[in-house]
């Protein structure tokens, strides 16, 4: 497409599109090529969601890249490009500015496992990705936690550092030197990167080796110190990382942007925590999020001026407050804004303008909901709808109807003591509980062991009860789901093991002991409509306690009143008389308001003002969730977003957070546990930082890797409960690339690429390739499998021949299929015998053909041969 040529086509059924900026034209880039980003380009990325799931948002996203060697030509023409697609695609659409190395999480959630930086630009005759191509030498700085990027530097030692993972690609050979400073989860990611590369770029046909510690993986050294030259003095420290933390994220500030006598005005209008009625629809703002993302927010009113200088404006708004010019930017359109954006308001309603949406409602406002009431609960669940359909479980917050098993303990003398059944609903405001509850799922028994704490429980105390619910948790063998509750802030699927019985007295058992308190007045406020969200909580007993859209039972020494507010309903009448059981047994007096007996005055010290006016209902919005990985920095929580989440984005290192507003899930991958007792704490730290001001009472819910229960995986699009079984570790996809042959093939390699080395001390000096023969020569002259030899974790690689060594087509199956090394032909490879059928029988036996089965993942490779008798 050129600048002043129609757009180009966008086909339905892809969700990302890419072109890349070429001679002033926009030339849609191959699928195989995305993710491979020129320096010396700019990109134009389109991200269109094809069926969303009702959790999440149906707005597209516009992004364009700009290469920090993007000439200013290049990037006008990008600018021009989005403007106009912009206008095609409608207000729907989010834009954003992404410059190199600054990316938005929002765009480094497209590309897994990475990003690779090429230098330079792409000429009018090349690809973008040559399959098969050999004659390479380049090195590639890998870097990131979830989301990774791998850089080309210069192919030198200066290059490394102790804190990143540096890949060293030779074309058939490709090395990955994990830094000393480098957590297992980055070896992880990166050796995922770097086995893409060689599928994508080498058709899975070249070695992979390993160096995890130098000392002993010296035959890998020795070719790099081949290619690199000998290291003079140990390699450069980790470099500091750069992560903005939650603090900084939560500095939030609000400006009205107007031009007034041709002058750009920049008038703040607030500071955190905002409010969603300070956005006006005639008016275009800009949101500063603490320097780190800028925001340019576009009334449904603005004018069409304002809306095409929004990008310059961000711009000029950058360099005013001196901020870097890499800053993202995100642009969004009243009645489209992103979730990101969202939720930088204390509330947001989704049914503000929705008749003046793009098509009538948005079906961004149309799906989804945030914060405010529960959703509707029916009274009668399906308990075999919630556990075939985990997203409903998910919205109502219960994974069944709260009838399974339940055991109570309440921490007393820092250990727990068990609470008699009869009194089960029955806490205290100054005591901590731990409620362990147990289910049946798919005929498998699962946990939830809540961790109840009072407003009023002393800090001994609530330490103890995480002491406490670890041995639980210990005694179960890793199985609770771990719910952080606290009083007053009861998810539904807790009020309903009590079956609308719940009862919160004031005080404490530790000086009132388990039974009914005595006192001269007492008040209590009920609170529901049904048995998954009444709860009842003992007050200050005096007038002002009161409410007219609920109902309180007042208990004297003579007398019970149940006082019925003007504004209550009959369910709410239904609840409060079948929970004074549980508080009195003395007979109960029917009050209603306005026609108290005087003795009801007296008791409460007199009358006074309380709140009279009908409660509105809280209303919900329309805030995706969203699914952060979890780091620590100098003691400040880092959370990197995964946008577009789903269940491959979780990994059995990680820690994630997964905020749906109502509850925070902490997930903890099987190799994360370490991070447990951290885990929480980051979620606190979460919502203390957050710049919508969060309730800090906000549900946490720890989950284990293997025991999510349906409220957490009915967020994800879909769920494989079987995903992990036997999933291999990062150790046997390392020794997966075949251990056992990688000192000789690589040392063959070494070889055919002529290793020269400097006259008279010996240093190794840099390598030198043979010019290859030609494209068909390039890529048919592979390395024939190697005799057998030893090798370890520290330096492991595999090699794909594309020729059989076998004369004749291949050797008869039966001499290699269950055959021990000892017995197989002389000069076979034993951790490769597949490789010696037959193209036939290998179609016959595994169902596929060679280059089919060698362009596999390398686990599954040996998960193959193992099934099959060739492992």
């Amino acid at each position: 497409m050129d600048v002043g040529k129609g757009l180009p086509a966008i086909e339905g059924h892809r969700e990302l599109h890419i072109w890349i900026v070429e001679n002033l034209k926009m030339v849609p880039v191959p699928e195989k090529a995305y993710g491979n980003f020129f320096e010396e380009h700019c990109y134009i990325v389109l991200h269109v969601p094809q069926s969303p799931k009702p959790t999440q948002g149906a707005s597209s996203d516009l992004h364009y890249w700009v290469g920090k060697e993007a000439g200013a030509e290049a990037q006008g023409a990008a600018g021009a490009f989005v403007q106009r697609l912009q206008e095609a695609l409608g207000s729907q659409t989010v834009q954003h500015r992404e410059a190199q190395g600054h990316e938005s999480d929002c765009f480094l959630s497209y590309f897994r496992p990475g990003i690779l930086y090429r230098k330079g630009g792409l000429a009018s005759d090349l690809k973008h990705v040559e399959t098969n191509m050999f004659n390479i030498q380049r090195l590639l700085h890998i870097k990131g936690r979830k989301h990774v990027s791998a850089t080309e530097v210069e192919l030198s030692w200066k290059s490394f550092n102790k804190g990143d993972i540096f890949l060293l690609d030779l074309g058939r050979t490709m090395i990955q030197w994990n830094g000393p400073k480098t957590s297992i989860s980055e070896k992880s990611r990166g050796l995922t990167l770097t086995c893409s590369l060689q599928e994508r770029e080498r058709g899975g046909r070249a070695q992979i080796g390993v160096v995890d510690d130098e000392a002993e993986a010296t035959d890998l050294m020795q070719i790099m110190e081949a290619v690199l030259g000998r290291r003079a003095g140990s390699v450069r420290a980790a470099m500091p990382n750069k992560s903005i933390n939650q603090l900084q994220k939560a500095n939030v500030r609000l400006y009205h942007v107007y031009e007034k006598d041709e002058d750009l005005v920049v008038q703040e209008l607030a500071t955190r925590p905002l409010t969603q009625d300070l956005l006006q629809e005639e008016d275009c703002c800009i949101l500063d999020q603490g320097g780190f993302k800028i925001y340019v927010w576009q009334g449904r009113m603005s004018s069409p001026q304002d809306k095409k200088a929004a990008f310059t404006r961000a711009a000029g708004f950058i360099r005013a407050k001196g901020y870097p010019t890499y800053t993202n930017v995100e642009v969004v359109n009243d009645g489209a804004e992103s979730a990101a954006f969202q939720q930088l308001f204390r509330t947001w309603s989704t049914k503000r303008g929705r008749s003046k949406n793009l098509g009538g409602m948005s079906e961004r406002a149309e799906r989804g909901g945030r914060g405010g009431a529960d959703k509707l609960i029916p009274a009668k669940l399906d308990m075999g709808l919630l556990h075939s359909q985990p997203e409903l479980a998910a919205q109502l917050r219960m994974v069944d109807d709260g009838s399974g098993k339940v055991e109570v303990w309440c921490i007393q003398d820092l250990r727990r003591q068990p609470v008699d059944p009869k009194h089960h609903g029955q806490l205290y405001a100054g005591n901590c509980y731990l409620v362990l509850y147990m289910y049946q799922k798919l005929g498998r028994v699962q946990y939830i062991l809540y961790l109840w704490q009072g407003h009023q429980a002393p800090a001994d105390e609530i330490t103890a009860l995480n002491c406490n619910a670890e041995e639980l948790d210990t005694m179960y063998h890793g199985a609770l789901v771990q719910e952080h509750v606290t009083m007053g802030s009861e998810p539904p699927h807790f009020l309903s093991i009590f079956q609308g019985q719940l009862v919160v007295f004031q005080g404490s058992t530790r000086h009132k002991g388990e039974g009914q308190p005595a006192s001269a007045a007492r008040l209590f406020h009920v609170q529901g409509t049904d048995s998954h969200n009444t709860r009842t909580m003992e007050v200050a007993a005096r007038a002002s306690s009161l409410n007219s859209s609920d109902i309180f039972l007042l208990v004297t020494a003579s007398t019970c009143y149940l006082w019925f507010g003007k504004g209550c309903n009959g369910d709410q009448r239904e609840m409060a008389r079948a929970v004074v059981p549980a508080i009195s047994r003395k007979n109960v007096e029917t009050v209603l308001e306005g026609q108290e007996p005087n003795h009801f005055w007296v008791a409460l010290g007199g009358r006074a003002p309380y709140p009279s006016s009908k409660r509105l209902p809280e209303e919900g919005c329309g805030c995706q969730p969203r699914l952060f990985e979890c780091s620590s920095q100098m003691g400040c929580l880092v959370l990197t977003e995964v946008v577009f989440f789903s269940q491959e984005d979780l990994d059995k290192y990680d820690v994630m957070l997964l905020d749906t507003w109502q509850e925070i899930f902490l997930w903890l991958g099987e190799a994360a546990s370490e991070w447990k007792k951290a885990a929480v704490a980051w979620g606190r730290e979460y919502l203390e930082t957050h710049p919508a001001g969060r309730s800090p009472a906000t549900p946490l819910v720890l989950v284990k890797q293997g025991h999510e229960p349906p409220t957490f995986t009915g967020w994800f699009f879909t769920w494989d409960p079987y995903k992990w079984t036997n999933q291999p570790s990062h150790e046997e996809v390392e020794n997966s690339l075949g251990a056992t042959a990688a000192v000789s093939e690589i040392t063959a390699e070494v070889n055919n690429l002529q290793l020269s080395r400097w006259p008279g001390d010996g240093r190794a000096g840099p390598l030198t390739q043979q010019a290859p023969k030609s494209s068909q020569d390039s890529s048919e002259s592979e390395l024939a499998p190697g005799p057998k030899a030893g090798g370890s974790r520290a330096s492991t690689s595999t090699n794909i021949s594309s020729t059989s060594p076998a004369s004749g087509g291949g050797l008869p199956r039966e001499l290699l299929r269950h055959q021990a090394a000892e017995d197989l032909p002389e000069g076979v490879d034993p951790t490769r015998k597949e490789f010696y059928l037959s193209d036939s029988d290998f179609q016959d036996i595994f169902g596929k053909s060679k280059e089919e089965f060698y362009s596999m993942a390398k686990w599954k490779q040996q998960q193959e041969k193992k099934r099959l008798g060739f492992f």
